[in-house]
């Protein structure tokens, strides 16, 4: 990468070239044209992140002065904040504050289906077994075929049959996809980023599966090219975008193809939040939850995704008046206000002394093994 900017010649980026995450976050900072230098995960890699930030998760940034960083989103907002030129979250508050929930919505409730197809599919699983095996594994003793093994039960176990992936569900989880690739097409038939002539928020949100889970796993890319070229021809045009010479402006206000996205958060996405911070409140470590009348059974109760849903609220609640009576009379009408504040008292503990993105701290399930 080029450097354009001075206090970041240096960021260094440690994550894998097959991560959901990963892949988010590269392709913000090429969008904004900030300098980094990709380091690939490794046991090595592994062990120094746990030191310095208290997880393996990835991506992790060390910056400059020898800070680490992690978590994508809290990362963008730390950025945009130092780099406020072609900014990503839009100026108008209504659309910051929508921008923020699609974002949230894309990136957590498109993980299921993203490991999903990746591990309950055979051709999926042994090549990206391979990759794993070869990128993270490369140090350990043990012939390839074994950790390539162990990384497919591992993945398959806890990622998609210990996630709620059953037969039972089998057809819902993968209509999860389908439905968002229809969604997009339809917004990329008028333009070329979600709210206009550049990416914002939103784009970066859809971008973490689309990119280095659904155009490249060979099942569901083959779906996403026979489906929605479209969609298959943006994640290369944000992935190729650059802030210099990417110009326009966006739409005015909540755009009318965005609704199927606002319907299905209020419909399935802040339900699923509201069962999960219901079942952390109460100290279980599983819970069910019925979505669109599908029921999930003993789904893994996620200390992060109640943080994801306090965070929704504290945005809500930062907007100013006028806006904030247009927000809500906007999640009303698509059926996201009761949700979004069904669950009282609400403490997810997740970062009390408000230290992320500087402290890692446990996302979805296992801070241990790789997140892709």
């Amino acid at each position: 990468m080029s450097a354009t900017h001075d206090d970041t010649t240096e960021l260094n980026v440690y994550g894998s070239a097959i991560s959901y995450y990963t892949g988010k976050f590269e392709g913000y900072l090429r969008y904004k044209e900030i300098p980094y230098r990709f380091v690939a995960m490794s046991p090595t890699i592994s062990r120094r992140l746990v030191r310095e930030t208290g997880t393996a998760q990835i991506p992790a940034v060390e910056l400059p002065d020898g800070r680490f960083m992690t978590d994508t989103t809290p990362m963008i907002d730390w950025f945009e904040t130092r780099h406020p030129e072609s900014a990503v979250i839009p100026r108008d508050p209504l659309q910051a504050f929508v921008s923020r929930l699609v974002e949230d919505y894309a990136e957590e409730w498109l993980w299921r289906p993203a490991m999903h197809f990746r591990w309950s599919y055979r051709p999926d699983a042994l090549l990206l077994s391979r990759k794993i095996a070869d990128e993270l594994l490369s140090g350990i003793p043990l012939p390839g075929f074994a950790k390539r093994f162990v990384m497919r039960q591992r993945q398959g176990g806890f990622y998609v049959r210990r996630d709620g992936v059953n037969r039972e569900t089998w057809d819902h989880v993968e209509s999860i996809y389908f439905n968002t690739l229809d969604r997009l097409s339809d917004i990329f038939s008028t333009r070329p980023f979600l709210l206009g002539e550049a990416p914002t928020l939103a784009d970066f949100g859809f971008f973490a599966s689309m990119f280095r889970h659904f155009s490249q796993d060979p099942t569901p890319a083959e779906i996403m090219r026979t489906r929605a070229p479209a969609v298959f021809e943006w994640q290369a045009r944000l992935w190729n975008a650059r802030a210099s010479t990417t110009s326009g402006e966006l739409v005015s206000g909540v755009p009318e193809d965005w609704e199927p996205f606002l319907n299905d958060i209020g419909e399935a996405y802040l339900p699923y939040l509201c069962a999960n911070a219901e079942g952390f409140a109460a100290g279980r470590r599983r819970h069910d939850a019925t979505i669109q009348g599908v029921r999930y059974r003993n789904l893994p109760v996620s200390q992060y995704r109640v943080w994801c849903l306090e965070r929704l609220r504290a945005h809500f609640e930062a907007l100013p008046d006028e806006t904030r009576a247009q927000a809500r009379a906007l999640l009303e009408r698509h059926g996201c206000w009761k949700p979004l504040w069904q669950t009282p008292n609400l403490e997810s503990r997740h970062d009390p002394d408000g230290q992320v993105p500087f402290r890692g701290r446990k996302v979805h399930y296992d801070p241990r093994g790789p997140r892709g």
